[in-house]
């Protein structure tokens, strides 16, 4: 439940009669409606008010829920008298310069009040033409149009200033103007706001609507308790709501940083135990270089500049004994794919791998294996992929080779994708990582048969992170 669900539900227990307890000394509400009824024939009478036209009985299939026995069910327009703003003649427009005559529009009404922040001015020659549609500090505004239903008081400062046609005002009798505002942003009374705007073309909240909705109406004394309960329970509301929103934002970020750890904990030797049985990295790197220098002597492989010592200081963390510290230079080798542009593209079901992933599809392939590829150019350079057994790879990416009896694929491509090879790129307008800056990169190598373990272990713990991350989601 968020802070707003949660605001809603105290409304709605207050619209119900049960955030207080009722008191038999503060009368009922049928004594109160009488006393607005005679105040409103009494204006009448005085010609301060227009006789109002009857509005419809309340039948019992349209109550939707219980009230206290000291409460009444009315139509609002038989305990508010409504009426709608204006619209500033056309051809005009509103100003900046204070006229003394301010004009209050949806967009200054927020938060149940009106802000003061960008006050409009009605111009002093067509003042007359609306100077009759004001709302003063008593009354309760709701919005017709645009975000309609949104109600509220004003401040001091705009008291009798002009209000838009896109807002009514509801003047107020022997009634608590702030029960009133709470009444109307409960869910009973935004429902049936919600359900009459639907049923017309045009979404426009009218008056006639306004003066039907069904109020419950407590004692006068009782609304006051109301209101002093809701006050005292928003507060908290607020604090739980910052609360909540910190806590959402954790549970999104935990999957991922707890995907990180994982990821930082295999690098580390710490995700599984060590096995002696298994050997060592050292005898797993004699024989890593035994096969390369084999391929050098059959000339299936270049021979290869020989890559720094790595000094003591370069060195990020401990890894366990049988593990090596070794320069990803030493286990694997990159090449360029392919030139391919876009243009040149034959529509077709081979995936063409460019920097960041699959960039198009084309008919013919470059590799015809699964391969690594490592993005060369562009802001996603660096990032790493496995493709498919037909796969074109261009030359905005690497084509990865590594001693596939010596090294598990998976291992090498979840570490090389926790170590963002990205950061090693070149600070230029268009991004590269280059042979240059990959192959002095250190990594920790693990004996082959702790490699599979690591990969076992990681997936077996993604798959918990991703149920996370739906958790938190949904």
């Amino acid at each position: 439940m968020n802070a707003e669900q949660l605001k809603n539900s105290i409304l709605q227990r207050a619209v119900e009669g049960t955030l207080v307890e009722q008191r038999e000394e503060e009368g009922t509400a049928k004594e109160l409606l009488a006393a607005i009824k005679a105040e409103k024939a009494k204006l009448v009478k005085e010609g301060k008010l227009k006789k109002e036209k009857p509005l419809p009985e309340i039948k019992a299939e349209e109550i939707p829920f219980e009230i206290p026995e000291s409460w009444e069910w009315v139509r609002l327009g038989e305990i508010v008298t409504v009426y709608g703003g204006k619209r500033i003649p056309a051809g005009t427009r509103l100003i900046d310069k204070d006229t003394g005559h301010k004009y209050i529009r949806v967009s200054d009404m927020k938060n149940g009040t009106v802000s003061l922040d960008d006050i409009k001015y009605v111009p002093k020659e067509i003042y007359q033409q609306i100077s009759r549609y004001t709302i003063s500090v008593n009354d309760v505004y709701i919005t017709v149009a645009g975000t309609i239903g949104s109600v509220g008081t004003i401040p001091n400062e705009l008291n009798n200033a002009n209000l838009t046609e896109n807002a009514d005002k509801l003047i107020i009798y022997d009634l608590n103007q702030k029960f009133v505002v709470h009444c109307l942003a409960s869910p009973l009374i935004q429902h049936q706001i919600h359900e009459a705007i639907t049923k017309v073309g045009q979404p426009k909240l009218a008056i006639m609507r306004i003066e039907s909705l069904l109020f419950p109406l407590p004692p006068l004394a009782e609304q006051k308790r109301i209101v002093a309960k809701i006050e005292e329970l928003l507060p908290h509301v607020e604090q739980y709501g910052k609360a909540h929103d910190e806590l959402t934002a954790l549970n999104e970020k935990f999957p991922d940083a707890m995907k990180k750890s994982v990821l930082q904990y295999a690098m580390e030797g710490k995700l599984v135990e060590q096995r002696e049985e298994e050997g060592t990295a050292k005898e797993l790197l004699s024989a890593i270089k035994a096969e390369k220098a084999r391929l050098v002597v059959e000339g299936k492989l270049k021979k290869e500049k020989p890559l720094p010592e790595i000094k003591a200081e370069e060195i990020p963390f401990e890894i366990p004994e049988s593990w090596e510290w070794v320069r990803l230079g030493e286990i694997i080798q990159i090449s360029s794919g392919d030139g391919l542009t876009s243009k040149d593209m034959t529509n077709g079901n081979i995936p063409v791998f460019g920097g960041n992933g699959i960039t198009g599809y084309h008919n013919v392939a470059n590799i015809t294996q699964e391969t690594v590829v490592i993005g060369r150019v562009g802001f996603y350079c660096g990032s790493v992929h496995i493709t498919p057994a037909k796969a074109w790879v261009t030359d905005n990416a690497f084509i990865t080779t590594y001693p596939k009896n010596n090294i598990d694929r998976n291992y090498l491509v979840y570490i090389l994708r926790h170590m963002n090879l990205g950061r090693n790129r070149n600070a230029t307008a268009q991004p590269v990582v280059s042979g240059k800056k990959i192959y002095p990169i250190l990594f920790p190598l693990p004996p082959l048969a702790e490699q599979k373990r690591i990969v076992a272990k990681i997936e077996e713990l993604l798959a918990c992170c991703g149920a996370l991350g739906n958790e938190s989601t949904a």
